[in-house]
């Protein structure tokens, strides 16, 4: 038996670590291993950097576009899920307003009624998966700030939606305020925008 300690005596931190340095045993295939743990982090990094340069491209190229500070003016909107809307979306003169938008992104629900049911609404079967994202995404990370994106989604809350379905909601009225924005060639402002007398 080893010598006992009195209480409230620290224990003997080095004796400890020269035994467990002590009891090292070597593993079959144990080099092996380290190597292509060390190969698949080298590839990690260097996936990592073409991704960075990638995404640094993507948004040179974007900022090319005559509307991308009014796109990425709307909070939630960056470099990239900008450059997504302009890919997803095409060419904007195909929509003749917001609903048209909104309906292509899939975020406008379509009735799906029998005979003795009615108010029957469901998400469309035909939408653009990529507009819905790029709505979807951007409204999500809008809502992490405070402002009239996050004012809205506590409200849809309020009213009972869960998470999703506020998120939708609020989804569907920024692609009627993002519209709007392109429509009138303007940048998003917090608050409304003042309408000249005629």
């Amino acid at each position: 038996m080893g010598e006992r300690k009195a209480p409230g005596q620290p224990p003997d931190a080095n004796k400890d670590t020269l035994q467990a340095q002590a009891q090292r045993t070597a593993l079959p295939g144990e080099d092996v291993a380290g190597q292509i743990v060390a190969d698949l982090a080298a590839q990690i990094l260097a996936l990592e950097d073409r991704l960075k340069r990638i995404d640094r491209q993507i948004c040179e190229a974007f900022r090319c576009h005559p509307q991308a500070e009014i796109i990425e003016s709307l909070p939630g909107m960056g470099p990239i899920l900008g450059a997504e809307f302009v890919v997803a979306a095409g060419d904007l003169s195909a929509y003749a307003d917001a609903g048209r938008l909104a309906s292509a992104a899939g975020l406008v629900p379509v009735p799906r009624d029998s005979g003795r049911r009615s108010g029957n609404m469901h998400r469309p079967k035909r939408y653009s998966r990529r507009l819905r994202r790029v709505f979807y995404m951007s409204a999500q990370v809008s809502i992490t700030r405070e402002g009239p994106n996050r004012d809205f989604y506590l409200k849809k809350r309020g009213e009972g939606c869960k998470h999703v379905q506020a998120v939708i909601a609020l989804a569907r009225r920024r692609a009627s305020v993002l519209w709007a924005l392109l429509r009138d060639n303007r940048v998003f402002t917090p608050a409304p925008p003042i309408a000249q007398a005629a």
